[in-house]
C-alpha cells in the first residue's frame, strides 16, 4: 500500500455524502491502521476570531485580519467539538503531530493562544472535526471511484478561496471533472 499522507482527496462529481459533496479532504495520516484528514473547503459560517473570543482567548478589541485562514471549516463528521490547526512550520505546540517538512497538524489550545502574535504560524487553517476511514476503507472507496487523489500543495491549502478549492484541485488533474462518470467498467 503507498501512504496517501499528503494528499488531497478530491470528491468525484457521483459522491453525494452530506459530508464529502464536492469536497477537498487534506489526508494528515493514512497507513495500514486507516486514513486521518481534513475537509480544507467547507467553512461553516464562524469566523475564527469570534471563535477565539467565544473561547476567551482573544482580547476583545483584537482583530485578525480578514482572510482565508479567517473562516473556520468543517474538519470532517468525526468529533465536530474538537479543534484541529493545519499549519506551516515546526512542532513547537503541544500535541502537534508533524507532516512532512513544511506541515504540522495540531490539535491543543496553544496554537490558538498564538494568534495575532509574531509566534503564530506563518500559514494556518483552522477545521472543527476530522474525517476518518479504517484500516482499507479509504482504499476501497478509491476503488469504487468515489474518489481522485493528487498531492497536495501549499498554494492549494492556503491561497485558493474555500469554494474555488474542490474545481482546482481537479484541473491540476488534467481533466473537466464533469466528463467522468463515477461507474466502474470491467472489460
Amino acid at each position: 500500500m503507498n501512504s496517501l499522507k499528503n494528499h488531497l482527496l478530491i470528491a468525484m462529481p457521483s459522491l453525494q455524502d452530506k459530508y464529502f459533496k464536492r469536497s477537498v479532504t487534506y489526508l494528515c495520516e493514512h497507513d495500514e491502521e486507516g486514513a486521518m484528514g481534513l475537509i480544507i473547503n467547507q467553512p461553516i459560517g464562524l469566523d475564527l476570531d469570534d471563535l477565539l473570543k467565544k473561547m476567551k482567548l482573544q482580547q476583545a478589541d483584537f482583530v485578525l485580519p480578514t482572510n482565508l485562514a479567517n473562516q473556520v471549516l468543517l474538519g470532517g463528521p468525526v468529533t465536530p467539538d474538537r479543534g484541529f490547526v493545519l499549519h506551516s512550520g515546526s512542532t513547537q505546540y503541544a500535541n502537534s503531530r508533524r507532516i512532512n517538512d513544511q506541515l504540522t497538524v495540531t490539535c491543543s489550545k496553544d496554537v490558538l493562544d498564538s494568534f495575532g502574535s509574531d509566534q503564530a504560524p506563518e500559514q494556518y487553517l483552522v477545521a472543527l472535526g476530522y474525517a476518518g476511514w479504517e484500516a482499507g476503507q479509504l482504499e476501497q472507496e478509491i476503488q469504487q471511484g468515489s474518489w481522485l487523489t493528487i498531492p497536495a500543495e501549499p498554494e492549494l491549502l492556503f491561497d485558493v478561496p474555500h469554494k474555488q478549492r474542490w474545481e482546482t484541485a481537479t484541473k491540476r488533474l488534467g481533466i473537466d471533472i464533469w466528463q467522468l462518470s463515477g461507474e466502474i467498467g470491467h472489460a
